[in-house]
C-alpha cells in the first residue's frame, strides 16, 4: 500500500468518526426539541464532505489518475 493510499485510509476514518458526531448532534437535538437541523451538524457534514473528497484526491494521486492539472510534466515553474 502506498504512503498516499494509508493516508486516504487515515482520513476514511476520520470522516466516519465525524459521521457519528454529525448522529450524536441530531439526536441530541431532537432530544432538545428542536425543530431545524443544528449548525454544528451542517458544519460536521460538510467536513466530512470536505475529508471524503481528499481521500478520493489522494487515491486517484496514488493510482497515478491525476488528471486534475496533471501535464505529464515533471518540471516546477
Amino acid at each position: 500500500m502506498s504512503d498516499l493510499e494509508d493516508l486516504a485510509d487515515r482520513l476514511d476514518a476520520i470522516a466516519e468518526e465525524i459521521a457519528e458526531a454529525s448522529i450524536a448532534e441530531l439526536k441530541a437535538a431532537l432530544r432538545r426539541g428542536e425543530q431545524k437541523r443544528p449548525q454544528l451538524e451542517r458544519t460536521l457534514s460538510q467536513a466530512k464532505r470536505s475529508i471524503d473528497k481528499a481521500a478520493h484526491l489522494l487515491r486517484r494521486a496514488a493510482t497515478g489518475d491525476d488528471a486534475a492539472g496533471n501535464d505529464g510534466s515533471d518540471e516546477l515553474d
